[in-house]
């Protein structure tokens, strides 16, 4: 059975009863554990137990917060050790640890002993696929996230999933707070902690310089990453085809493409994407969000490659707004995609194949669009008008425009204006004498 335990805008999915799977003894007593935590698959005693964990683990909620300071703590023998800051006894010393090294003080030997690794330089937690060292077990615990791509800890306003919980409570911090903002004296920018505001301030003090270029970086490891692209170094390497990356993230996606493994699907249709990033690009098709603006002609687009590509057409020099010439005819293209695609034409090449019929495409759009139109009844494409629904997010957009009366294609020789490009190249065609219909070369 499962229950929902909430606690205001946290809501936890639990499994409360257990089954003969679910009996399963610790390996330090033979105590049973049937409640079974199913994010990190970790079993408790008790359902309390099961409930406190949920909520402080994967929600990024702190549930006890101390009485003399705004602080609040994910665990209560957290919150004990803080209680020393606030102790006012003489004879209590708040960090009785001291390094012998350099005199720095802490709370617990724990603490101290995880120092002292910085001194000996020892890491003995050794990563089993890139082979990086780390000094603590937690610290490589996180590290192999960016191999997985577990994300265990999940937003409760957006369901957006991160890594860590310093990203969760971040993102919550910078999306979904409208508290007090942390302005930069030096310039424009304001953070939602004072934390990312000293982080930032790292940018103007240029404590992570690039000595080749001189650009700046907020912490150290960005400044590490970036260094690679002078030096050429890609440590990350794929084991299938041997390409090498700078970061352990780049490798990650890119395994994805052998796997076929697309872990983020849209719910609102059948897409999936290997990247978190082209999702959430994806979903402004359904949203309707377009905000990437151009500033000559103030056309959006849902993403900035979009955007990128739209501004060749705004280039003066011919030759830079459409790099890409096709040698087989006078054509030319502002991306070099869209030459593949046109060389099509000329080699009449249809590598891609409907698995449900005999029929060949030119480019994999078209597939997708014949499969969701011939062979898939579903419509994702909502109108918010009057909620009929479409195949296709064209058709969807032609429809709205019955209930705006939007017409956005005018005819320059008169004052008549269309819903649809193709209806106002007929009306070129037929009124005004303008345009060319398609001919044969054989017949003529």
């Amino acid at each position: 059975m499962c229950m929902l335990y909430c606690t205001g805008e946290s809501c936890v999915e639990v499994k409360t009863e257990a089954d003969s799977n679910d009996i399963t003894e610790h390996p330090h007593d033979d105590k049973p554990r049937p409640y079974l935590c199913k994010v990190c698959h970790k079993r408790f005693t008790t359902r309390r137990g099961l409930r406190r964990h949920s909520l402080a683990a994967h929600t990024g909620r702190k549930l006890y917060s101390c009485t003399q300071c705004e602080k609040r703590f994910s665990k209560q023998r957290y919150l004990r050790k803080h209680m020393n800051v606030h102790s006012s006894k003489p004879d209590v010393m708040p960090k009785p640890y001291f390094c012998t090294v350099c005199d720095k003080r802490y709370k617990t030997k724990a603490y101290l002993n995880e120092h002292q690794l910085v001194h000996t330089g020892e890491k003995p937690f050794v990563c089993a696929v890139c082979d990086k060292r780390f000094p603590t077990k937690q610290r490589l615990n996180r590290h192999q996230r960016t191999h997985n791509g577990d994300k265990p800890f999940v937003c409760t306003v957006c369901d957006r999933r991160f890594a860590t919980t310093g990203s969760l409570n971040g993102h919550k911090l910078a999306t979904h707070s409208a508290g007090e903002l942390y302005s930069c004296t030096q310039c424009e920018k304001s953070f939602s902690t004072v934390r990312y505001l000293r982080r930032h301030m790292n940018v103007h003090s240029s404590k992570f310089e690039c000595t080749e270029c001189g650009k700046c970086f907020e912490v150290g490891r960005d400044l590490t990453a970036h260094r690679r692209s002078h030096s050429g170094e890609k440590p990350f390497q794929c084991s299938v085809c041997s390409k090498q990356f700078t970061k352990a993230g780049q490798l990650v996606v890119h395994s994805r493409i052998h796997s076929g493994e697309k872990p983020y699907k849209c719910h609102m249709c059948d897409k999936a994407y290997r990247q978190s990033g082209n999702l959430s690009i994806h979903m402004r098709v359904h949203t309707g969000e377009k905000p990437y603006m151009c500033h000559i002609c103030d056309k959006a687009f849902i993403g900035p490659d979009r955007l990128k590509d739209h501004m060749r057409v705004h280039a003066l020099d011919t030759s830079l707004g459409k790099p890409h010439k096709c040698h087989m005819c006078d054509k030319a293209f502002n991306v070099s995609g869209n030459l593949n695609k046109h060389m099509r034409v000329h080699t009449e090449d249809k590598p891609y194949k409907c698995s449900l019929c005999d029929k060949s495409f030119k480019e994999s759009s078209h597939l997708r669009s014949h499969e969701r139109h011939i062979h898939i009844d579903r419509r994702p494409y909502l109108c918010p008008y009057c909620g009929k629904t479409f195949k296709m997010n064209h058709y969807l957009k032609y429809h709205v425009r019955i209930h705006t009366g939007a017409k956005p294609y005018s005819c320059g020789r008169c004052s008549e204006r269309f819903t649809r490009l193709d209806k106002l190249k007929k009306h070129l065609l037929k009124s005004h004498d303008e345009g060319s219909r398609f001919v044969c070369n054989t017949c003529e």
